[in-house]
């Protein structure tokens, strides 16, 4: 009988501290959501690299809170720490009222520590190290006017700012966090959100990213009502070469004239184009190749990971998530279409020469946005290829999006 009462109380020791008792219901929805990204990610292959380890990271905080744990520093006595089985001597020690307690300091969970270069904002530029190892700004330059659709798709972020601030329920710094959703661009999105609006950090990344990984999905539609069957169908020219001499001075002149006019982009900016100079440059190829693969390899787990961690349930799931939720397309679906609109603003200004499709790469998904480009442009003329026509948009984008971020960090009190 007594073995019986022993077992009995184990499993219930066992049965209170399992996560079954510990957890909400907004848990188990959190979780169930991860299950979705997760497929998405695997079956579907929407953006795996990033859509994979955000969707883990969201499931781990959710089935074990405890993983993105505060460090925190409790005041126990003598006893309390002996009980512990450890030495009070090998803690410093302060008398309240009269009784002497030792600062005990707790560990914090993995995930807190990894999640600390998010916070500091130290993985947001070193993604950009990477996307500049791995860019050729090659179309951009041949193409200078495609600036003009890089810039043209910000534009939905500052339209989708006047809208959260209009709406009463966001603060400037909460709206312009979730406006640079816009920008299709996840590194910037959690760079500009980690300094105005930390504590909308999770939404507005998961967000972000999964807009991204949706894509194919979110812009052909807008892309065929924006733009006549004619217009799809138009066949762009081919590109002009571009010299090794123009492919190492872009980076230097771009960074030196962002840095100048606007130095809270420059973080970013500088980064990319330090990147895309290791690249260039043809001098540094084993520095290159580390920044292209293991470094951007490893940051981006931590990223991910990390990112879709501040995804708790509890904190999650509110109304002013869904608000995010929903004006974070509005400003994804806004920037794609002023991209377009642009785009035939050029066709009409340059009698036909130009495809108002690869005004839609001009936000910051790179290369999926371009490849979009490219799908719905071969479906109405399977001649068409617009590929490198719209990857100068697209790589214009990712600029854009950056010097759109230190608009906002220098006009946006924080």
């Amino acid at each position: 009988m007594e073995i019986l009462n022993q077992l009995g109380t184990m499993i219930s020791g066992l049965w209170s501290s399992s996560g079954f008792c510990e957890l909400g219901w907004q848990n188990y929805v959190m979780a169930a959501i991860s299950f979705v990204l997760m497929y998405l990610a695997i079956k579907k292959q929407y953006e795996p690299l990033l859509l994979l380890p955000i969707a883990f990271g969201m499931l781990m905080v959710n089935i074990f809170p405890d993983i993105m744990g505060v460090p925190q520093t409790l005041l126990e006595t003598k006893e309390q720490i002996i009980a512990q089985g450890l030495d009070p001597a090998s803690y410093s020690s302060l008398v309240v009222d009269g009784q002497t307690y030792y600062e005990h300091v707790t560990y914090g969970g993995l995930f807190y520590y990894l999640y600390q270069g998010v916070k500091l904002g130290i993985y947001p530029p070193l993604i950009f190290l990477g996307i500049g190892a791995m860019t050729d700004f090659g179309p951009l330059i041949a193409n200078p006017k495609s600036f003009i659709l890089g810039a043209a798709a910000q534009v939905g972020i500052f339209l989708t700012y006047i809208c959260a601030t209009a709406l009463g329920i966001f603060s400037p710094q909460e709206a312009g966090s979730i406006a640079i959703i816009g920008g299709a661009d996840g590194p910037t999105a959690i760079f500009v959100t980690s300094q105005l609006a930390s504590q909308l950090l999770g939404p507005i990344a998961v967000a972000a990213y999964s807009y991204m990984a949706l894509v194919p999905i979110i812009q052909p539609p807008i892309m065929r009502l924006l733009t006549t069957k004619k217009e799809r169908s138009v066949v762009m020219g081919q590109l002009r070469q571009v010299s090794k001499l123009e492919k190492i001075l872009f980076p230097i002149i771009v960074v030196t004239l962002v840095s100048l006019l606007l130095p809270d982009a420059a973080p970013l900016v500088g980064m990319l184009m330090l990147g895309n100079l290791f690249k260039e440059s043809g001098v540094v190829d084993r520095i290159n190749k580390t920044a292209q693969n293991e470094l951007m390899n490893i940051v981006t787990i931590f990223l991910g990971v990390t990112v879709g961690a501040t995804a708790s349930g509890p904190l999650f799931l509110s109304v002013k998530t869904l608000g995010i939720i929903f004006l974070g397309l509005f400003a994804f679906c806004l920037a794609t279409a002023c991209g377009v609109l642009f785009g035939k603003i050029m066709y009409w200004a340059t009698k036909g020469k130009v495809n108002p499709l690869i005004g839609s790469a001009g936000v910051s998904a790179v290369p999926m946005a371009a490849r979009i480009s490219q799908k719905v442009g071969q479906e109405e003329n399977p001649g068409n290829f617009l590929l490198m026509h719209a990857m100068g948009p697209n790589v214009a984008g990712v600029i854009g999006s950056a010097v759109a971020a230190g608009v906002l960090l220098s006009s946006i009190p924080h």
